[in-house]
């Protein structure tokens, strides 16, 4: 294996760990119809390398089979935080503004029928729907902008492969 491919699966494998660390710590707010998932905010992390795209999918995956999630949430949470890292590699050169609408979408498009039919909340889908939208906006539209701004002061020198 070469050393461009083995920083890269390191890369993935550290972004897993920082994602699963963050969604068991902030488990208390992360969870149910109310949520916001700190660990979230490193969707942001594909406008910087494609290593986070399997490795935000891996450390969610993870993060809800340990945090005792059912099968739908494992599985569904799991694409919704993979549909959103991938967006975000799309559009990584586009504007900076552009990134956290990818999470954000996908995790109010996907997460509250998981909660609706997986976890049975009785609340209406359009009012889940508008509660996820609002923790993703923190967790990925602020905190995630706040980490975007942070790492772009490094972005020439952040998870090089070349050498």
């Amino acid at each position: 294996m070469n050393q461009k491919k083995t920083r890269l699966i390191a890369y993935s494998a550290m972004m897993a760990a920082i994602y699963v660390i963050l969604t068991w710590r902030f488990a208390p707010i992360g969870c149910g119809e109310g949520q916001i998932r700190i660990s979230e905010a490193l969707t942001i992390l594909p406008a910087f390398t494609p290593a986070a795209v399997p490795g935000l999918f891996i450390g969610c995956l993870i993060g809800n089979l340990l945090g005792g999630a059912i099968l739908p949430d494992i599985i569904f949470g799991s694409l919704a935080t993979l549909i959103g890292a991938l967006f975000v590699y799309l559009l990584r050169k586009s504007s900076p503004f552009l990134l956290p609408l990818a999470p954000i979408l996908s995790n109010t498009l996907i997460v509250p029928f998981v909660l609706y039919y997986g976890y049975g909340v009785n609340l209406p889908i359009p009012l889940l729907m508008l509660s996820i939208a609002a923790g993703e906006f923190v967790s990925c539209g602020i905190l995630g902008m706040i980490l975007y701004r942070a790492l772009s002061k490094y972005r020439n020198t952040l998870f090089r492969t070349d050498n």
